[in-house]
């Protein structure tokens, strides 16, 4: 019997390529979307993810156009405990969340494997660009062959343990050949824009959802202050502000500010020259490593600290209590606790965790 693969298809053209390949390597491929949410997009709120009801329907047209099953399951509960709640409760702990990340690791890659398996899958599939290599110590996971798709950056919290029911077809390719084969398999997604991050958020403006989630109370105003100490003036709250932003802080001193950081327990927000974001290292914690255990040298390792990082050389130290110091041999800059941290030896993930702290050098 051939195996069986459940392909997450999402309604894009990356996962309807997914499947396409899929069956004609000779899988037996079945298609699963996950109705994550209840919102629509009309007049004035727009999402720009894979929630709707016109994603459900192009993931089955490409189901009917490929002849493979096509199933939906209902995620919505299990996706707001696991990502809205998760994302608002970052900001009120002021950090700075990383959704899809969360959706990866909560839904894609807990709920709907666990699913996948339970209907007798072999495989979980998704059009996630990032390749996966067998080796003698198991399953490597490693960045995609185009570099301006690679998402292993939002896949490094996979272990051994997933990562023998995964595949991920696309990692070879680069966009512009995924989308000439979805044309060439005549599949209706073949020029459908790509979806943009976090897809609950009505206009991409997360402000505006804090300000209608979070009740006021929750997000009082504070002092802004200079690293140098002086008090410039008020913030309207710390989750409307993240590490590095220069815009819309409400205060004129004739030069640019920068958020440096955000201090929960005395509500300050603090800002200071461009320099002042700079740091040297940062504490890491809930870390996972991709083989189960850390490698025998930490040293000299890429660290992403967020999605369009080009990376940074790095030590690496193993705290007793399970978080990871990352020493930076160049000081990065915007360092931003709730972002993820991932390890890379080239091409290779390591693993990663969130970022709890930035560690300032000392003056």
């Amino acid at each position: 019997m051939n195996k069986k693969v459940v392909v997450a298809m999402s309604g894009g053209v990356d996962s309807s390529v997914a499947a396409a390949l899929l069956k004609e390597q000779g899988y037996d491929v079945y298609g699963i979307t996950m109705k994550l949410s209840n919102w629509e997009s009309t007049e004035g709120r727009t999402f720009g993810g894979c929630c709707g009801s016109k994603d459900f329907y192009d993931a089955r047209s490409v189901a009917q156009t490929l002849g493979i099953p096509h199933y939906s399951f209902d995620y919505v509960d299990h996706f707001k405990d696991t990502v809205i709640d998760y994302f608002k409760k970052s900001y009120l702990n002021a950090e700075t969340p990383n959704p899809c990340i969360a959706c990866n690791q909560h839904v894609k890659f807990d709920r709907l494997l666990s699913q996948a398996m339970a209907l007798g899958a072999d495989y979980l599939a998704t059009g996630h660009y990032v390749r996966l290599k067998k080796s003698k110590e198991g399953i490597e996971l490693h960045r995609a062959v185009d570099a301006s798709k690679d998402q292993s950056y939002v896949l490094y919290h996979l272990t051994q343990q997933e990562l023998a029911h995964l595949m991920f077809p696309l990692g070879d390719y680069s966009k512009a050949e995924i989308r000439e084969l979805a044309r060439k398999y005549h599949l209706k997604t073949a020029d459908k824009p790509d979806s943009q991050e976090i897809c609950f958020v009505p206009n991409l403006d997360y402000k505006q959802f804090i300000a209608e989630e979070i009740p006021a109370e929750q997000r009082p105003a504070g002092p802004i202050r200079h690293v140098n100490g002086s008090t410039l003036g008020q913030h309207r709250g710390l989750p409307f502000y993240t590490v590095g932003q220069r815009e819309g802080l409400g205060i004129a001193v004739g030069r640019p500010l920068f958020v440096v950081a955000l201090e929960k327990e005395s509500n300050t927000l603090v800002v200071g020259e461009k320099e002042d974001v700079l740091a040297p290292a940062a504490i890491i914690r809930e870390v996972t490593w991709v083989a189960g255990h850390p490698p025998p040298d930490l040293h000299t390792l890429d660290v992403k600290i967020r999605y369009k990082h080009a990376g940074a050389s790095a030590d690496l130290t193993l705290l007793p209590d399970g978080r990871v110091r990352a020493e930076l041999r160049t000081p990065q800059s915007a360092i931003t606790p709730g972002q993820a941290a991932v390890f890379y030896d080239g091409d290779g993930v390591l693993g990663g965790g969130v970022i709890d702290h930035v560690v300032h050098a000392e003056v």
